[in-house]
């Protein structure tokens, strides 16, 4: 007796994709400039973060590897991570996946800033391979906000959105040349530090730290200072007193005499 035949009809599975373990390797400090307080994310106080990024290349395909990582603060896995898979056969560019890009913290310029270098990565390499279109997250569209930030961040790279219903669930893109793409970011919100301006500014901060610590002891100087002297000025006004009521009880005792 043989084998059964497999069904013709079953697709075959896709091979997965190589370098599924790469983290950061060149890094760089960002300055998420202070703004005023937003009423989804609430207050958005000055910020420095961490932004790396690896690049893998073969036969087949490319990858470029995006993370933002913040000081002092774990994020998942899934969060602050955002991929470009390049198919050279297909001549094809893929940026992020099905789950969308999850950042924290929200509102401060970080998802611009990401698809931008993505986009500028992928356009001096490959302008005439396509940008795939993708079906949009619907979960991104359950809050009005969310929603209007991500097609904002999509427009403003030069993808048009568009919906197949009309409560905005249904989100997609279609594909465009990756050579048609916009490729920049608020850089009122986003700056780039080098190393040599990071020292100057920890410089910066040492000196003023130092000039704040010689205010604070004069000022306790003057406290102290000014703390003797009202204890002076105390004594002073109550030896008065007493005088004063001394005189008086003995001018009394001599009007009664």
């Amino acid at each position: 007796m043989t084998d059964a035949a497999p069904d013709a009809t079953e697709a075959p599975q896709a091979a997965p994709l190589p370098w599924a373990e790469v983290a950061a390797e060149q890094f760089q400090l960002l300055r998420l400039a202070p703004l005023p307080t937003d009423r989804s994310s609430g207050a958005r106080p000055l910020r420095f973060v961490q932004f790396g990024q690896a690049e893998r290349h073969d036969k087949a395909h490319s990858l470029l590897r995006l993370d933002i990582r913040l000081p002092g603060q774990k994020t998942r896995k899934e969060q602050n991570q955002l991929d470009v898979w390049v198919d050279h056969a297909e001549q094809r560019v893929r940026i992020g996946d099905d789950h969308g890009l999850q950042l924290e913290p929200l509102s401060r310029g970080l998802g611009r800033f990401l698809v931008a270098h993505a986009v500028q990565w992928a356009q001096r390499r490959w302008p005439h391979y396509q940008l795939q279109g993708m079906a949009l997250p619907s979960k991104d569209a359950l809050n009005e906000d969310s929603r209007l930030r991500r097609d904002h961040l999509l427009r403003s790279h030069g993808l048009e959105v568009t919906y197949a219903d009309t409560q905005h669930l249904k989100g997609s893109f279609e594909a465009v040349p990756v050579g048609h793409l916009k490729g920049g970011w608020n850089t009122d919100k986003v700056q780039r530090v080098d190393i040599i301006d990071a020292a100057g500014m920890l410089q910066q901060a040492e000196q003023n730290l130092q000039e704040k610590e010689v205010q604070l002891r004069e000022r306790d100087e003057r406290v102290a200072k000014y703390q003797r002297e009202d204890g002076g000025l105390r004594f002073t006004i109550t030896c008065l007193v007493a005088f004063a009521l001394f005189q008086a009880g003995l001018l009394i005792w001599m009007a009664t005499r």
